[in-house]
């Protein structure tokens, strides 16, 4: 049974515009979802929604079987975590993590225990006297973990919580977040813009744009089948042709004819997007005329990336970018390139 239930979700912050449409998802007990998508797309709006920090125009937030609409926040059980980490900068760590504690009148015994177990939990044991203001980017952000976590929240909210750390730290990081949610069996609600942040942390991903979910389903599913254009674009891929559905397993481009892996479900001579994966291409020294999954073009550039080099390819119609591990490619080279079907992609036009 589901422990969270969004139904119908809209907010408008200027009329005829929703930051939130009509969203619907559920999510199951333990589950940790990521909220993903390009600055404002809705996905904090969303959250904010859910923590009943904003009220919704229309629609639902179920918990655990009740309707969260005559809860006020600070009667929901939510826990919430900042991009920013908002630390208490008077009070000690142990004073930080003790905050929600205190406001839920736990008894001072249990207190002291609690926020010993939540600084080992979060690996920073005897920091309990420590100045916040002392503290590393990647302290702070796991003294605000625990800070969160303390009260034994129902459901976890975060909101960008790595988005003022840098990449390496925030690499480090994102593992132990999931790490410790796992280890808590804690059900997490989790913003991001950074699709390997979202990647490494979730379970699941709602793909966000213009308010509204593209995508919804595994972090691999996701980046293997994205569902639509908009999901393509965003997940970084760039080669993106016009096709028609030649029969079920072939289209035709502008480019020529190419088989896929798999079958396609719509009819024959319906417009669909042809995604030609950037690690998809071999070289091929002799061709056929006439053969499918072949690509004619010339070197435009090529960008070394340590494990790959990116290399432009230019054809009659448009550019192509592509991965090689071990090609020696030079401007202006003409190549012919064979494309595997397993990675191609079809999208709705």
């Amino acid at each position: 049974m589901a422990i969270l239930e969004l139904i119908g979700l809209s907010k408008a912050y200027t009329p005829g515009k929703l930051a939130v449409d009509h969203v619907s998802l559920t999510m199951e007990e333990g589950e940790i979802l990521c909220l993903l998508g390009p600055s404002g797309c809705g996905k904090t709006t969303l959250l904010r929604m859910i923590a009943g920090l904003e009220t919704a125009d229309s629609g639902e937030v179920w918990f655990d079987g009740q309707n969260m609409a005559p809860t006020p926040p600070y009667s929901r059980d939510f826990g919430m975590m900042f991009q920013d980490f908002a630390l208490f900068p008077h009070k000690n760590v142990a004073e930080n993590i003790a905050f929600g504690l205190n406001m839920h009148h736990w008894p001072a015994d249990k207190v002291a225990a609690r926020v010993d177990e939540m600084l080992a939990l979060v690996a920073l044991p005897g920091f309990g006297d420590r100045d916040v203001s002392l503290l590393s980017g990647g302290e702070q952000q796991r003294v605000a973990l625990a800070r969160s976590l303390a009260p034994e929240p129902r459901l976890l909210l975060l909101d960008e919580p790595l988005g003022s750390l840098d990449r390496a730290l925030r690499e480090r990081l994102m593992l132990d977040v999931r790490q410790i949610l796992k280890e808590l069996g804690m059900t997490a609600v989790y913003v991001t813009h950074d699709q390997t942040e979202a990647f490494a942390v979730a379970d699941r991903v709602a793909l966000m744009n213009a308010g509204h979910i593209e995508q919804l389903d595994t972090p691999r599913q996701v980046y293997c089948c994205p569902a639509t254009e908009f999901a393509a674009r965003f997940l970084g891929f760039r080669n993106l042709l016009s096709a028609v559905i030649l029969d079920e397993q072939s289209v035709r481009t502008e480019l020529g004819d190419f088989k896929i892996s798999g079958s396609i479900s719509e009819p024959q001579g319906g417009p669909v997007t042809l995604l030609i994966r950037p690690d998809a291409a071999e070289l091929r020294k002799k061709v056929s005329a006439g053969t499918p999954n072949l690509v004619h073009g010339t070197v435009r550039d090529c960008s070394f990336r340590g494990r790959y080099t990116y290399v432009w390819v230019e054809t009659a119609s448009t550019t192509l970018l592509f991965e090689f591990s071990d090609a020696d490619l030079r401007r202006a080279q003409p190549v012919d390139l064979y494309i595997d079907p397993e990675g191609l992609n079809i999208l709705p036009a």
